[in-house]
């Protein structure tokens, strides 16, 4: 479960809205290795920081920073993906697996689907891949596992084709389902929760 001591080896930094959220923001403050999807690296510096790495075709951070960090300014104009998946191969060719995604919702509600959705392609790579938000942590899972979590905690479950779903240490029972709301706004009822199920799926744990 994600909370302030959490060990972060490497933060992405999307392009969606900055965090305001006290924990993803004091995780971005010490994580050790930092890199920083295109624009988003304005908003990094302006707080006075600096990244270790800014990904991106550099359509959208200022010119200014562009110059002045283009020594660690990796340029990729691969239009066939989003900054926030070049940021995560990156992270993955120089052997950074362990990764915590953040800013990545917000503003454009197809922006924000679709990087959260990109969660089980990395998963998929071998990457060990979470997504904090303002509200909660987004991680993606294939077949069954266990959680933990705080007896009440609100969580959600939301199917990409898993089938066999089951759930324990839930308040309302699962069952297979094809759209998304109907495993959402469950709640734990123990210091941890299982999911049975064959296939990929999302696990939404709030704050």
């Amino acid at each position: 479960m994600l909370t302030e001591h959490t060990q972060i080896d490497t933060m992405i930094l999307a392009n969606g809205e900055f965090p305001s959220h006290t924990l993803p923001l004091q995780l971005l403050q010490k994580a050790p290795f930092v890199v920083c999807c295109d624009g988003a690296a304005d908003e990094y510096i302006h707080r006075g920081y600096t990244p270790n790495i800014i990904i991106g075709d550099g359509d959208s951070i200022s010119p200014n920073n562009r110059e002045r960090y283009k020594e660690i300014f990796r340029a990729n104009a691969d239009q066939e993906t989003n900054d926030q998946t070049k940021a995560v191969h990156f992270c993955l060719e120089n052997g950074h697996k362990k990764i915590l995604i953040t800013g990545a919702t917000g503003k454009r509600e197809d922006h924000t689907l679709g990087n959260i959705s990109l969660l089980l392609d990395y998963m998929h790579e071998d990457a060990e891949v979470q997504m904090a938000t303002d509200y909660g942590v987004f991680t993606p899972v294939c077949d069954s596992s266990t959680f933990e979590c705080y007896p009440g905690q609100q969580i959600s479950l939301i199917n990409f084709g898993a089938c066999g779903i089951q759930g324990k240490g839930l308040v309302y029972p699962l069952s297979d389902f094809s759209n998304w709301w109907q495993g959402t706004l469950n709640e734990t009822t123990e210091k941890n929760f299982s999911i049975e199920a064959e296939g990929n799926y999302l696990i939404f744990r709030a704050y």
